[in-house]
């Protein structure tokens, strides 16, 4: 029988984002989709090494294969707009 895989719940997604925090929101989708690291990473056509690096949090990881994963789970990463007449230049949020 095959193992079980142990869905993780939704991370906090109202702080800044880190190479960290995508790692969790990633893990979380693929556990709540039932996928097996083996499976996503197929899925995702990505080596099982770099999801599982990703998943980790590492920030040595591309960025395409970063948006890759992302494309192929269904999580949808959005730039914020900023102001264009410098009343936010100090505001990094």
């Amino acid at each position: 029988m095959a193992k079980q895989i142990k869905k993780l719940k939704t991370p906090n997604l109202q702080q800044p984002l880190t190479a960290e925090l995508l790692g969790e929101v990633i893990k979380a989708r693929r556990t709540q989709s039932d996928l097996r690291l083996e499976d996503a990473a197929a899925l995702c056509g990505v080596a099982k090494e770099t999801f599982m690096k990703i998943e980790h949090g590492q920030s040595s990881c591309q960025l395409a294969s970063v948006l890759q994963i992302c494309s192929g789970l269904g999580i949808n990463l959005y730039i914020k707009p900023w102001m264009d007449n410098g009343e936010d230049e100090n505001d990094w949020r």
